[in-house]
């Protein structure tokens, strides 16, 4: 469905959440035998099964419909993976427009342009675009407030994309805090900087201190933040992955108990989707797979 208005602008990771984009399980996956040569490639931790990824997918988007008022469908395309459901990491919305990524993991790269013609026909501009030898995932993306910005160096971003990023955004005055990130798994591993925090609201963070660099957890709680640390069973289970639907409002994956409770002890409101097939296997928990295009 398409939204009638053509608002868009995402500089907060906390405002309540007015559109969004997504794709369907079935139209990422689109077939078993997709799923059976695509999997492996992409470093999965095994072949979701597409009808109960289908299943979870018609569960999750029911959960997103009483909580955000138009979700918009990407279409189904023989040029993308399975990674393709993950609908966050390929482009930047701004209130200026959208900034397409160059994404660091080679089978993604044909995900930004398809995502480009999507936004351009419902009203979003172009403002931006990473080119070579840069590349930037919006997973490594994080508002920390409308004016400031920090973004993981990874595997997936270097330091040329970041430096792009920075130019683009100039005009915004933005500010940009470039976080290093550990080697951790390697680069055939997901670790984006939003892999180990998840603002919940202005004062509320959901973090893997493990892995957060000293400086950026100094910069948190010297802003106010409480960080509410996952434990390192449930940082497996992608606990650290958090949609904020609005402040202390959030979505995360079933099967994290632990990190339920600390957040709800923190007055978050908590709603939980199994994502075993779309989430678990492939490495993106519920940020991943939502493009926020309005908070408001």
């Amino acid at each position: 469905m398409k939204t009638a208005a053509a608002a868009y602008g995402v500089q907060s990771m906390i405002a309540p959440l007015r559109r969004v984009l997504v794709k369907h399980a079935r139209d990422a996956y689109r077939n078993v035998e997709a799923v059976a040569s695509g999997w492996e490639p992409l470093g999965y931790s095994g072949p979701p099964a597409l009808d109960r990824a289908v299943r979870e997918y018609d569960a999750f988007v029911a959960l997103l419909q009483r909580e955000v008022a138009a979700i918009e469908f990407l279409e189904a395309d023989d040029r993308t993976s399975l990674d393709s459901i993950y609908a966050y990491d390929p482009v930047i919305v701004t209130t200026g427009g959208a900034i397409l990524c160059r994404m660091g993991k080679a089978l993604r790269r044909e995900e930004s342009a398809i995502t480009a013609a999507y936004l351009e026909a419902t009203g979003i501009p172009i403002v931006g675009r990473i080119e070579p030898p840069g590349t930037l995932e919006a997973g490594d993306v994080v508002w920390l407030d409308e004016r400031t910005v920090a973004v993981g160096r990874s595997y997936r971003t270097n330091d040329e994309g970041i430096r792009q990023l920075q130019a683009i955004l100039e005009h915004a005055a933005t500010k940009v805090i470039v976080v290093p990130l550990p080697h951790w798994h390697g680069p055939r591993s997901c670790l984006h900087l939003m892999s180990v925090i998840s603002l919940v609201d202005v004062d509320l963070a959901v973090t893997y201190s493990r892995l957060l660099p000293v400086f950026m957890r100094e910069w948190l709680i010297a802003r106010g933040y409480t960080l509410l640390d996952v434990p390192d069973a449930e940082h497996r289970t992608l606990a650290c992955n958090v949609l904020a639907l609005s402040p202390r409002r959030c979505m995360i994956v079933a099967g994290n108990p632990v990190t339920k409770r600390t957040l709800e002890d923190a007055g978050a409101v908590v709603i939980e989707y199994d994502g075993n097939e779309i989430s678990q296997k492939g490495t993106g928990g519920p940020t991943c797979l939502t493009r926020p295009l309005w908070r408001s």
